[in-house]
């Protein structure tokens, strides 16, 4: 039904669609037209009349809990393609501190491996859903594109929100559609939506103490509407030591956002958020070192497998140097990151006239950081005595060096849309323009009496690795047109160009320092017709049908790690594109919601990460190759469910997950071909139970299962499935104890049964792969009020 048949003569809205429960609220609430009239209206063809209480009950949302998302919401009600999300709600159950990118482990076809229960440390994170990895996958923040997903330096989500300021996390893990900005995505599309300011003054704060020391408070103050204008000031802060090996992490959080919203329907955001995030490593290990195999030089094995935090006496490989040896490499103090963020938005939404609105977000980005890794005596040597005719002011190394790897850069864009509302065409045209400047330095350095405990002489560099800038300039424009065809169908028809220019230039490695050069290579990838199909079919007010197609052109992801380990002749790689099909069904009862959707999709140029062993270092650095083509179907359902023999006082909610992958062409050199792509498990599933005993107590038990993951294109080797059970309990709830409110005290346990698996994979070509272990028990205890 169209919003012009619902809404009688002299009630106005801005030019926005709304949904069939929006128009049954704002017809009974705001105009006051009566029951029959609307019952007539729904009616037209059969003549018979509804009462009111009846079309409330059918509209109605009715799976309802404390920590259970809203099942429009959760389902992607309206939408076109496969949609699942999460609320507010639902992301409070999770520990205090958890991490954006951890947050999705909550939704259907989402395989999130993290190195620790938070998932704080950045190099031991990772996501897949269908056959798209992290670095396939768009992020958006308040209508701010977060670029490219690297840990080192791009934007990754996790440093870039607190999930008590979530209002939603929505994600459609397939399709997406042509109006979201991103150069990386190849289908899925994660938005991440913060609360709006309160209209009353006052504050929240929650502390937290936990497993390893864990240590996190944060607190945020509201200002309240004053004049249209509100607030609020966030600040968290996080103390932890490592769940294994010695060091610790620090990480200072702050939000800030104001917004404006005039009489006319005007509004103004303004939106900051500082990250400043100080952690140690922990090293990968390879399942020869995890079952104790490798002859360790310290006798470590297992799960908890870590630096050490003694100095240990070991005999000299290079005599005369007392440090000489590469064993001195495992002293824990020279595995460090240290990054710093800070990200400013500018959105605003402009009522032009009542079919014709503006959406129109600006954003800059400033970030810097540095990474410290040892080099092993021999290596520095060799690449000294390469160097040091050509280049001046180097000095001998004394034993294991210091690797300091720095960057900075700055990003900044626009992203506006003009969006018409015509009743049976809500059309909507845009552009998204970003410039992205990367700078990245890195050289080895003398560390006193090449003593791994001392201090670093950073005025004795000993070789030099890279010195280069490399630039990214985006631009997609796109035109969408969502067509009411009649009340039962609707289509949603788009397409977008996208213009992608790249160029890096100066000290790329070492070898360029020896050969003098600064080689600059310069690179468009573009493509002006990438469509997006969509089609909706409701048979009745409860249940949907959709249909989606999409083609996706991304950057080449590691563009930077390709164009900067080659020979400047060595042509760029060419862009990922991809073809996605998908149709689904979903459902919202009064006792259960459910989404189910089959997908396929195709890859053409599929760039794969593979890890090798940096020489002389502790650290794996990530590669990358093109596949050729490659192929993922399956099918993913979830939902929720919430009987009435249960007293209404139980919320069952789970999701099903079965993914096919498939790689079609082989290597040069080696046979893939038939393989599955590595890290792509086959079964995922998570079911979750919550008892709302009382108004003040509630009780969730869940657990997630995911399937046998290969490690390698060759498919030799393989993690075995896991199963992980997680709880918490709730006490509190609405009070009002003078100047404090909605006491609350949470108590989360991860990992109750402890089970010992393989959580992140570096994957590898041919040989055996190394990962990081999964998280042990983690127990955590936080106390919540207002005011």
């Amino acid at each position: 039904m169209l919003l012009a048949n619902v809404i009688p003569p002299g009630c106005k809205i801005s030019g926005v669609r709304i949904s069939r429960l929006q128009q049954s609220i704002f017809f009974a609430l705001s105009c006051g037209v009566t029951s029959s009239l609307f019952a007539a209206e729904s009616t037209n063809n059969t003549a018979a009349v509804v009462e009111e209480k009846d079309v409330k009950q059918l509209e109605s949302v009715v799976v309802v809990g404390k920590r259970t998302s809203e099942a429009e919401i959760a389902i992607g009600k309206g939408k076109t393609q496969n949609t699942v999300a999460i609320t507010h709600q639902a992301l409070l159950s999770a520990p205090a501190g958890t991490s954006g990118l951890k947050m999705l482990e909550q939704l259907a076809g989402f395989n999130v491996q993290t190195n620790d229960p938070l998932g704080l440390y950045e190099f031991g994170n990772s996501v897949s859903v269908r056959a798209f990895n992290f670095q396939q996958i768009g992020f958006v923040l308040d209508d701010i594109p977060l670029g490219r997903n690297d840990a080192f330096g791009g934007s990754p989500i996790f440093r870039y929100v607190d999930n008590e300021n979530i209002n939603r996390v929505i994600a459609s893990t397939g399709t997406g559609d042509v109006t979201f900005p991103s150069y990386v995505s190849l289908g899925p599309s994660i938005e991440y939506q913060t609360l709006a300011p309160n209209s009353e003054a006052g504050g929240t704060v929650v502390a937290t103490i936990g497993s390893d020391s864990l240590r996190r408070s944060f607190i945020k103050l509201e200002t309240g509407e004053h004049a249209g204008w509100s607030g609020y000031l966030s600040r968290s802060k996080i103390d932890s030591d490592l769940w294994r090996g010695p060091g610790d992490i620090d990480r200072e959080h702050i939000d800030a956002k104001a917004r404006f919203e005039s009489q006319a329907g005007h509004e103004l955001t303004f939106k900051i958020v500082y990250n400043n995030l100080d952690d140690y490593d922990v090293p990968y290990i390879s399942y020869t070192q995890y079952n104790g195999l490798a002859n360790d030089l310290f006798g470590r094995s297992g799960r908890k497998f870590a630096y050490i935090d003694y100095l240990p006496d070991l005999p000299e490989t290079t005599q005369g140097v007392k440090f000489s040896n590469s064993g001195y490499n495992q002293y824990y103090s020279l595995a460090r990151n240290k990054r710093k963020d800070t990200l400013y938005g500018v959105s605003g939404k402009f009522i032009i006239n009542p079919i014709i609105q503006n959406k129109t977000t600006v954003y800059y980005e400033d970030k810097k950081g540095f990474g410290v890794s040892p080099e092993a005596y021999s290596t520095s040597l060799a690449l000294y005595n390469a160097q040091k005719d050509i280049i001046q002011n180097l000095y001998a190394p004394k034993g294991i060096q210091y690797g300091l790897s720095s960057m900075d850069g700055e990003r900044y864009g626009i992203n506006t849309a003009f969006q018409i509302d015509l009743e049976d065409h809500y059309l909507e045209t845009g552009v998204w323009l970003e410039y992205d400047k990367y700078h990245r330095k890195q050289a080895r350095y003398n560390i006193q009496d090449g003593n791994p405990s001392l201090q670093a002489l950073l005025n004795e560099p000993v070789h030099l690795q890279r010195d280069y800038q490399s630039k990214r300039e985006i631009s997609q424009f796109y035109v969408q047109d969502k067509w009411q065809i009649n009340p039962k169908i609707s289509t949603t028809l788009g397409v977008k160009a996208v213009n992608f220019d790249y160029q890096v230039k100066g000290y790329r490695n070492a070898t360029d320092y020896i050969q003098q050069q600064q080689p600059q290579i310069d690179k468009t990838w573009k493509d002006n017709f990438l469509p997006y199909l969509g089609i909706l079919y409701k048979p009745n007010t409860r249940d949907e049908i959709f249909a989606s197609f999409a083609q996706n052109m991304a950057l080449p992801r590691g563009a930077d790690d390709i164009l900067t380990q080659s020979a400047p002749t060595i042509p760029a790689p060419s862009a990922e594109t991809s073809d996605n099909f998908e149709i689904g069904y979903r459902l919202n009862h009064p006792q259960f919601n459910a989404s189910i959707a089959a997908y396929l999709t195709n890859f053409n140029n599929r760039i794969q990460a593979y890890a090798s062993p940096i020489p002389g270092s502790t650290q794996v650095e990530n590669w990358y190759q093109n596949v050729g083509k490659s192929q993922a179907w399956g099918a993913e359902l979830s939902g929720t469910y919430k009987p009435t023999w249960l007293a209404n006082k139980v919320v069952i909610n789970g999701n099903l997950t079965f993914n096919q992958t498939e790689l079609k062409d082989n290597l040069s050199n080696l046979k893939i071909a038939g393989n599955e792509i590595p890290d792509s498990p086959e079964i995922i599933v998570q079911l979750g139970t919550t008892y709302e005993i009382n108004d003040w107590v509630l009780l969730n038990l869940s657990a997630k299962h995911i399937g046998k993951r290969y490690t390698n294109l060759i498919n030799t080797e393989q993690t075995p499935s896991f199963t992980l059970v997680n709880a918490y309990l709730d006490l509190g709830g609405k009070n009002n104890f003078g100047l404090f409110k909605d006491i609350k005290l949470r108590f989360n346990i991860d990992n109750i049964f402890d089970k010992d698996y393989i959580g992140s994979i570096y994957s590898t070509v041919n040989t055996p792969s190394v990962f990081f272990t999964g998280a042990e028990r983690s127990y955590q205890a936080s106390l919540t009020f207002a005011f």
